[in-house]
């Protein structure tokens, strides 16, 4: 499957039991609560779901887990990106060899801080190496550097880069829209930004805050695609502060918490993340309105 009819791709939170260990148990429930309640698409082992806290055996029991409860029935990326090349490169390949992985969301590295052409050249040798179609992810806010728009429509013109997640506003996502060649998949990666990604014509977005308001961002979308333009915009003003709201706390603390209250068992989160509160929580629960 490819990402070409995804416009809503839920960016999946790890579900950990009573032990902090990851249950699959809890994590066939999440999916099949994800995609009933919207999602399109299904992003494993990013950010959102502590990707950096996980062994690497747990890593690949998580995706070959995954793969299995979507069962084809959306699209499936897998974040295997590192600040290092050899080690991308190294886990792309293993991670291309599951069945059923459609797409690899790549980070810009973080950390060594690389300039542009270094960028170039890690996204370069991963892409020559990999089997699967990548997504660039750019975020400076975490890795501490920007991949500038020129270098994204440089790397836009290999085969085997897809698409980009990008974390550095609308201004850059017009830019990439209007510059990249039309196959290229540009997805926002800020929940707040969904309907203007659409308006300037980007693929759509890599959402946490589909966890909870799944249903309502796919009807945004649909409203938008059938010109009831008004109807799409108060659907976006609605979720705007909903969507700030589960960003409160370090994500995905806030969206753990609301799905445990739920009863969408996912756990806590692994250190250095601390949990929210219980009166946090509640707190949350009630500015929500759930």
């Amino acid at each position: 499957m490819d990402f070409t009819q995804a416009k809503v791709v839920t960016a999946m939170v790890t579900p950990f039991d009573d032990d902090n260990q990851v249950s699959f148990s809890r994590l066939e429930k999440l999916i099949n609560y994800l995609i009933a309640t919207g999602s399109q698409g299904i992003l494993v082992n990013g950010t959102t779901g502590e990707g950096p806290t996980l062994s690497h055996a747990e890593k690949i029991a998580l995706i070959e887990a995954t793969v299995k409860y979507v069962a084809g029935r959306v699209p499936v990326m897998v974040g295997t990106g590192s600040n290092a090349t050899a080690q991308t490169l190294e886990f792309t390949h293993e991670v291309s060899q599951i069945s059923g992985v459609d797409a690899v969301l790549v980070v810009v590295p973080y950390y060594n801080k690389p300039n542009q052409a270094g960028m170039l050249a890690h996204f370069t040798a991963v892409a020559d190496a990999s089997n699967l179609p990548v997504f660039i992810y750019n975020i400076p806010g975490r890795t501490g550097v920007k991949m500038e728009v020129e270098t994204v429509v440089t790397l836009a013109k290999h085969p085997r880069i897809a698409g980009i997640k990008s974390c550095t506003g609308v201004e850059d996502l017009a830019l990439l829209v209007e510059e990249t060649p039309a196959d290229f998949l540009v997805y926002s990666g800020e929940d707040a930004e969904s309907l203007a990604a659409a308006a300037i014509g980007a693929q759509g977005i890599i959402s946490v805050a589909s966890h909870i308001y799944g249903s309502e961002m796919v009807q945004m979308y649909a409203a938008y695609a059938a010109r009831e333009n008004e109807v799409a915009a108060r659907l976006m003003r609605q979720l705007t502060p909903k969507m700030k709201l589960l960003f409160s706390y370090p994500s995905p603390t806030p969206v753990k918490a609301v799905l445990n209250r739920l009863e969408i068992p996912v756990g806590k989160t692994r250190l250095p993340l601390v949990d929210l509160t219980d009166e946090q929580a509640q707190k949350l629960m009630l500015d929500l309105g759930l």
